[in-house]
């Protein structure tokens, strides 16, 4: 009796339609891989070309004080002596960070030669980082996937944070620095000063009492101190949720092992109030200080 061929059919039909969805399968996860390693090639081209543009604008500002610095100290060696000679040293420590300062400003322009501007890159990493989105979420995931997505994203939500923190923190601290320092030398330079005509004591002196009043201005209107404390705050408390629903602890303990559905969900919605809050402060940040204080104001320093 012949065979009939006809008997196996679903199975070998089976098969192929395995094969299909396999090679679907590897196909999607080669362009997730090359993507993400596109989206990471384009941070790191973003992060160099910051970098260059932070040691540019250095060396241009270095470069700006030196020359105003000579011009301005030969000037009052001029006014006050008569002598512009007398300001040699200061010119020559001037000429040399002028010198350095130029060298660094062609070395920055060699280097980022094959580096794109920042808007084309930033661009570039927008368009890559869509487009790895897209490439997750273009089989329609349900809800309990797009929270597991969010989980994830969190981590990039606390590194902004404690990034912007530490950044604002820094900015605090130096002029906080140039405000102590600067209140010590104006005292200094004032109890030398006991001449009425114009000396280089009175200038030095008239320089820095400057400087305080615009450190102390900034400080007052940009309020960096506040914005690190709530920024640190925030990144903080949604670290402390991610944590908590990672271990099952605090107000995620009572979910059992069936309930991580309805456990993201309490994680996100805690997550998104502390966000929210963040975005609160900030708006009250930005608010003179006469209509609106930031609630719950950070200890004093």
């Amino acid at each position: 009796m012949a065979r009939d061929f006809d008997d196996d059919a679903a199975r070998r039909i089976g098969d192929a339609n395995d094969l299909v969805l396999a090679r679907q399968r590897d196909a999607e996860e080669r362009i997730s891989v090359v993507t993400t390693n596109d989206v990471i090639g384009a941070q790191e081209q973003l992060a160099q070309r910051r970098r260059l543009d932070r040691i540019w604008r250095a060396g241009a500002v270095i470069g700006w004080l030196s020359l105003l610095t000579a011009a301005i100290g030969t000037g009052i060696s001029w006014l006050t002596t008569g002598d512009p000679a007398r300001f040699v040293v200061g010119d020559l420590i001037c000429g040399i960070l002028l010198l350095m300062s130029l060298l660094t400003l062609v070395g920055v322009r060699f280097a980022g030669r094959d580096v794109s501007s920042l808007q084309r890159l930033e661009a570039h990493l927008a368009s890559a980082q869509e487009s790895l989105w897209k490439q997750k979420v273009k089989n329609n995931p349900d809800l309990d996937d797009r929270r597991k997505l969010y989980r994830e994203e969190v981590t990039t939500a606390i590194e902004q944070y404690q990034a912007d923190s530490r950044k604002y923190r820094r900015i605090h601290n130096s002029l906080q620095t140039l405000i102590m320092i600067g209140s010590a030398s104006t005292t200094t330079i004032a109890a030398l000063d006991t001449g009425k005509e114009l000396t280089w004591q009175g200038v030095t002196l008239t320089v820095i009492s400057f400087a305080i009043t615009v450190a102390a201005m900034f400080t007052g209107y940009y309020k960096f101190r506040e914005r690190s404390y709530f920024l640190q705050q925030t990144a903080d408390a949604i670290e402390e949720e991610a944590n908590a629903v990672r271990l099952g602890i605090g107000p995620y303990s009572e979910y059992g092992p069936g309930q991580e559905d309805e456990a993201l969900k309490l994680f996100t919605q805690r997550v998104e109030q502390h966000r929210n809050e963040q975005r609160r402060r900030q708006q009250q940040l930005d608010q003179p200080a006469d209509q609106a204080t930031p609630t719950g104001q950070p200890p004093a320093a």
